[in-house]
């Protein structure tokens, strides 16, 4: 929820929760434990993206030239998880605050050192089940080498996923980086 105040002595996120959580505690309850982001809104599309994706740190927002163009959002690779949020939820409500599809991308290392090329797991939906993407997701691998550097048992066992399941999608990441 994006809120705002035209009066400089309010505080709107803090009028909307309000003390101890007592008013938004009842739509909370009313939407069954529905989790419940406040932030507050700005006409900045920019500003607004940075705040509904806190505490990600953003390094960079590229807003394109066209309205029609996807916003990309660059962040360092231990923020990326953070900014998507569980299921893609961050990213797609952030998405829906600034009425544009929002893409998030790694940015590159400041150091001079180069990153291997990797591909965010999201990327392979249309050869890899959902389910599966989301199980290899909630044990921290949102890309296909953070998949491959792991044992297919230790992967097999974290994500509750069967030893076939594991191989196809260790063979399918294979695939995407030979030469």
């Amino acid at each position: 929820m994006a809120v705002e105040s035209y009066d400089d002595r309010i505080d709107p996120i803090g009028a909307c929760i309000g003390v101890k959580g007592s008013r938004i505690m009842g739509i909370v309850r009313e939407l069954r434990n529905e989790n419940i982001d406040v932030i507050q809104w700005s006409s900045n599309p920019q500003l607004m993206i940075q705040r509904a994706l806190n505490p990600a740190r953003i390094s960079r927002i590229d807003l394109g030239t066209a309205p029609e163009d996807k916003i990309k959002v660059f962040m360092q690779a231990d923020e990326v998880k953070k900014g998507i949020g569980k299921g893609g939820v961050n990213i797609k409500l952030a998405g829906m605050l600034v009425g544009r599809e929002i893409e998030v991308w790694r940015e590159l290392p400041q150091n001079g050192e180069e990153e291997e090329d990797d591909v965010l797991l999201s990327e392979f939906t249309d050869v890899i089940d959902p389910w599966v993407i989301e199980r290899l997701q909630s044990i921290g691998c949102d890309t296909a080498r953070s998949v491959m550097a792991l044992a297919p048992a230790d992967i097999a066992s974290r994500a509750d996923l069967e030893d076939e399941t594991v191989e196809e999608v260790l063979r399918i990441l294979h695939e995407e980086f030979e030469d």
